[in-house]
């Protein structure tokens, strides 16, 4: 169990007293959530909500880059990988497939 949680409502981590979510936090949080991106997106969601009920006069972009922005941003030690359909699409019957110019 991780010592940086939030100190709600001034949103100060608990373990370092740096704004939370903290650099520690975040290591922790992209390494449970590997495999989740989207439990990991739904999981801070959360929090950014009860973030702004917490401090209203907080700019809203400052607070989605705060809890949300660098969930997407990718790690520089794990290669990143992405992954394209290669599925073909049918022609309709009775239609030929397009000639491609040679």
């Amino acid at each position: 169990m991780t010592t940086h949680g939030p100190v709600m409502p001034i949103w100060s981590c608990g373990g370092c007293g740096l704004p939370w979510p903290c650099a520690t936090r975040k290591r922790e949080l992209r390494a449970e959530y590997a495999d989740a991106p989207v439990s990991l997106a739904l999981y801070l969601g959360g929090y950014l909500v009860q973030a702004t009920e917490d401090m209203p006069c907080t700019p809203a972009g400052v607070l989605h880059r705060r809890f949300l922005g660098w969930s997407r941003e990718v790690d520089q030690s794990t290669p990143a990988v992405q992954q394209r359909s290669t599925a073909t699409v049918p022609a309709e019957p009775g239609r030929e497939a397009p000639q491609q110019a040679v």
